[in-house]
């Protein structure tokens, strides 16, 4: 069998492959050009990149060897669009994507900033936006669609039901999460127990900032994230949700989550001090893991620098297969374990930020 982890950096694309339980990187791809965007699809096992160039915008490429040859895939287009009355939209970033279902061959889901979400029926040559969110009577309002450390929202995580794949629901900094149980036709906001403590009203329906949203494929009622006002659990597929961040505040800020596709009371993630203190807690690198839906959380960092750390993790930078985890820091560090987060082992220590992470499995 062989293993891949695909880091998508500032400065470009680093494939690791393991070989007898060891990681080495095996190649560097696209060097100096920022990856924005990391996806393998479990169908085929296509690699998508999304590229966020200087001078030429966001750019898409696919390969389906493995990345021994790229080419390049339509780009969504906001022609004709407008983000605001009077005021063109123009795409700022590719933030993510994911399958439309296994029933659905061809079907990609995208999101984008300024919040737009695309799809696309024919592998990504064309891309058509998702008119009835983006024409949804909250996003046309500022107070509650809006830029948080961005200037426009973004879709980051695209969630589709593995059991219903016109049942999908999207995470968007800042709105919320919404809802569409007919493949895009209508959608609903679903952030019940939320808290915005930014806002006027902290319980506000929709203004909402999620950080990252994932949803155990066992049991797809149960859907995790970590938001900016803490963790969050749900258990009716986004009906209610519950906080779950640990006792006295710890973990509650940061941007990234992991979760047991099969065990739904089962996650990890990666804590920060706070909004204004992007750093470590205690400048102490920390992961941290429950595996009773919250109620609480334990350390499992054994490995991980315990003295002047300032890594942070991004949202699309933590990422599990089986029992390996890996996650990459905006200095360039990159640590895995493949027991669950029990212990680590440094993979890398001179990269450039790490934007997002994949694994990439063939047996």
């Amino acid at each position: 069998m062989s293993n891949k982890l695909l880091v998508g950096t500032s400065k470009g694309l680093v494939i690791l492959v393991q070989n007898n339980g060891q990681w080495k990187i095996a190649a560097v791809q696209f060097e100096g050009f920022s990856i924005s965007l990391l996806y393998v699809d479990e169908r085929d096992g296509t690699w998508w990149i999304g590229i966020a160039h200087r001078h030429w915008g966001e750019k898409l490429h696919f390969s389906i060897n493995e990345g021994k040859t790229w080419e390049e895939s339509g780009v969504p287009s906001y022609k004709d669009y407008f983000y605001r009355p009077g005021k063109p939209a123009t795409l700022k970033r590719l933030w993510t994507m994911q399958h439309a279902g296994l029933d659905k061959p061809g079907c990609l889901w995208l999101g984008t900033e300024p919040g737009g979400l695309f799809f696309s029926n024919d592998n990504g040559i064309s891309w058509q936006l998702t008119e009835k969110l983006w024409n949804h009577p909250s996003r046309l309002d500022d107070l509650q669609w809006f830029g948080a450390g961005k200037d426009f929202p973004f879709i980051h995580s695209i969630i589709v039901n593995p059991r219903n794949s016109d049942h999908v629901y999207i995470g968007v900094s800042c709105a919320g999460v919404f809802e569409t149980k007919d493949g895009g036709k209508n959608w609903i906001s679903k952030n019940k127990g939320l808290v915005a403590a930014y806002l006027p009203n902290p319980l506000a329906e929709v203004g909402h900032d999620p950080h990252r949203m994932l949803q155990c494929h066992a049991d797809p009622r149960v859907i995790w994230q970590q938001n900016h006002c803490g963790i969050f659990r749900t258990r009716d597929g986004g009906e209610n949700w519950e906080k779950v961040s640990g006792e006295n505040g710890f973990p509650n800020y940061g941007f990234a989550l992991a979760i047991d596709e099969q065990d739904p009371n089962t996650a990890w993630v990666i804590p920060a001090q706070s909004d204004e203190m992007r750093i470590p807690v205690d400048l102490k690198l920390t992961v941290c893991k429950t595996t009773d839906g919250g109620k609480k959380w334990f350390s499992v960092s054994k490995g991980l620098p315990e003295y002047h750390s300032f890594d942070l993790v991004l949202r699309h930078s933590f990422a599990k297969l089986n029992q390996t985890l890996a996650f990459g820091s905006n200095n360039g560090n990159l640590y895995l374990s493949d027991n669950n987060g029990e212990s680590w082992v440094t993979l890398c220590h001179s990269l450039s930020m790490v934007n997002c992470l994949a694994f990439s499995y063939r047996p």
